[in-house]
């Protein structure tokens, strides 16, 4: 019911919002028009506001609170007889169970008990679903009736609505900052939770990656080791023959778009290449395991090189035509936002059309280059689709391409699947591989900057 009520709060705010800038427009075009303070669409927007606001924040919260409390309900109103000797364990448990009987996932027979409690969880939700409704509907229709009083040709409309607008851009922006700092604070705390089972020297400089631990008595698995050197050098690996195969592809791309090709080029060579954007991971995947990975492993074969199934030139690669659009459209708009003065000047001056690329479009467009080429790395660093299909899960030291590697999302992933823990070394491995691959990422969009901010001392 969530979704209708937020169909309704846009309805009735659609409504209001006609209803203020009608009546605003009855005495806007009257005598003393001249007298109004704000357009009628203001006295519109600022009705619409005041009774979307509040009904979005409610229906917010009562879905927000709503399962709690009807969990509450339900556990309350088993049987003595029930819960009598249960930890909070079992109750869970049996909370769990009740909710999926709700839900109509039935696993085996559930206890008569147990049933009726699902019947009144189900009746409780078909109440409290259509309360949320009906609480939201008054209250907009209050809200609308009151704000309706507040129009008249000297309220200050205009005012208030940029008011509300500024609040809502404040509110988002701190909705950022905090979200950021959550991350952060997060990956801090599982962190040190980490570092205290493994020492962080051994994990920094280990080189030897098994994070297939026991979590449970009934378990098989090794002792572990948690060096994660041999993760860090297959992301850079892999990422570094990315960068190779796009950088130069994506930089001759907007060189040619920008400088040589005409427009009937450019239009039909920019969308195709802009197209690559727009592929699901997965499919790049498909065509490095498929198509790319055999190609490679059958060249290395005819040159005597050995070469595993699944290798990190494959996924780099991929990776790499993956990226280039990232790199061609940015220098392409970093290319041609450079005045066209600087172009005329230097060809008037009798350089050619590469000395002028060379020597002036390229130096003045550096930062937005720059900026592109960061993306695609930072594109490159955090894939990790590509990298399970054509490199593998194994964590192996080495700067072969044709040796199969891992990279640090990969290992990511693997360890929060399957069975969990969140008091085992293999699940909090996964936070601590987060937050190194967040510093690494830090730094180099503030290597990145000093680049940009040196060469903006120097050509402009």
């Amino acid at each position: 019911m969530v979704g209708y009520s937020l169909l309704l709060i846009v309805i009735l705010s659609l409504v209001a919002y006609y209803v203020g800038r009608g009546s605003a427009r009855r005495f806007a075009g009257g005598a003393g028009s001249d007298k109004v303070h704000s357009l009628p669409g203001y006295h519109g927007a600022f009705i619409a506001v005041w009774v979307g606001i509040p009904a979005f924040v409610l229906v917010v919260l009562w879905a927000s609170f709503q399962g709690a409390m009807l969990d509450n309900l339900v556990i309350s109103s088993l049987p003595q007889a029930f819960t009598d000797g249960k930890s909070p364990a079992e109750l869970n448990l049996a909370l769990s169970e009740i909710r999926n009987l709700a839900s109509g996932r039935i696993f085996g027979e559930p206890a008569p008990e147990i049933r009726a409690a699902a019947e009144r969880l189900l009746a409780w939700q078909h109440i409290a679903s259509w309360a949320m409704v009906v609480v939201a509907a008054a209250l907009m229709i209050l809200v609308l009736v009151f704000a309706r009083t507040r129009i008249a040709p000297r309220f200050r409309a205009r005012n208030n609505v940029e008011r509300v607008l500024s609040a809502l851009m404040v509110f988002c922006s701190v909705v950022a900052i905090l979200t950021t700092v959550g991350i952060i604070v997060s990956l801090l705390y599982e962190s040190i939770a980490f570092f205290r089972l493994v020492p962080i020297h051994e994990f920094l400089f280990g080189l030897k990656w098994e994070p297939q631990i026991a979590i449970r008595a009934d378990q098989v698995a090794g002792a572990g080791a948690f060096g994660a050197v041999p993760v860090f050098a297959g992301t850079l690996l892999i990422s570094a023959i990315a960068l190779i195969v796009a950088i130069p592809i994506g930089l001759f791309t907007a060189i040619y778009l920008v400088e040589y090709a005409d427009d009937r080029v450019r239009n039909v060579v920019k969308p195709i290449m802009e197209i690559l954007a727009g592929i699901p991971t997965v499919v790049f995947g498909f065509f490095a395991v498929l198509t790319v990975a055999p190609a490679i492993r059958e060249a290395g074969g005819l040159m005597g090189i050995a070469t595993s199934p699944n290798s990190a030139l494959a996924a780099g690669f991929v990776m790499g035509i993956m990226i280039i659009p990232f790199i061609s459209s940015l220098s392409d708009d970093a290319l041609r936002s450079v005045p066209r003065a600087m172009r005329d000047g230097s060809l008037a001056m009798g350089a050619t059309a590469s000395e002028t690329m060379t020597k002036v479009l390229l130096p003045a467009a550096l930062p937005g280059i720059m900026g592109g080429i960061l993306l695609a790395a930072s594109r490159a660093i955090g894939e990790t689709m590509i990298v399970v299909m054509a490199a593998g899960l194994i964590a192996t030291l080495t700067i072969n391409p044709m040796d199969s590697v891992t990279t640090v999302t990969v290992q990511i992933v693997s360890m929060l699947i399957g069975d969990t823990s969140f008091d085992s070394p293999k699940t909090l491995a996964a936070f601590a591989l987060g937050l190194v691959l967040f510093i690494v990422t830090l730094g180099l969009n503030i290597l990145a900057l000093q680049i940009v901010k040196k060469y903006r001392e120097q050509y402009e």
